[in-house]
């Protein structure tokens, strides 16, 4: 479905998605990599973070049991991003929520928090099981509450 730009215009590109967390490190490099992978060419993905960091071996590992690669994401700060438009800003934290910069009236903001992995206890298989978990509910959410707000059905 066209999609209007800024100006009102119509335009062929799919819709332009951010997603913000904190760091960039673990949930919006997950939502990223899912959106991508699960949606392909339906919208142009991006990613970053208020107090980025670096990408949790984590999420790499946890992504990678399910097909996706994300070992060439990078975690990036929000405001590498300012003055761009975007059609949907999504926020995967309630910190980043709360600090998520002005967007223009035509950007939909839309807020889903999820456990923070990182702070899972236990040996590195506690650990992993944390961003398995956050990994399923993303995608679940990506299917089945943000896909249900675009035009077209979300994918088989």
């Amino acid at each position: 479905m066209p999609q209007l730009d800024p100006a009102g215009e119509s335009s062929n590109r799919p819709p332009r998605v951010l997603i913000l967390c904190t760091a960039n490190s673990a949930r919006s490099q997950m939502a990223e990599g899912l959106l991508r992978h699960d949606f392909g060419d339906r919208f142009l993905v991006e990613s970053a973070g208020s107090k980025p960091g670096v990408v949790r071996p984590e999420a790499i590992a946890a992504l990678a049991e399910i097909g996706i690669d994300i070992t060439h994401h990078r975690s990036k700060h929000v405001d590498q991003f300012a003055g761009q438009s975007f059609d949907w800003v999504i926020t995967v934290c309630d910190h980043a929520r709360d600090v998520c910069p002005v967007f223009p009236a035509a950007t939909r903001m839309v807020h889903h928090a999820f456990p923070d992995p990182a702070a899972a206890d236990g040996d590195e298989h506690a650990r992993l099981d944390a961003f398995r978990a956050v990994r399923d509910q993303i995608r679940q959410w990506l299917r089945t509450g943000f896909a249900t707000l675009q035009p077209s059905p979300p994918p088989a």
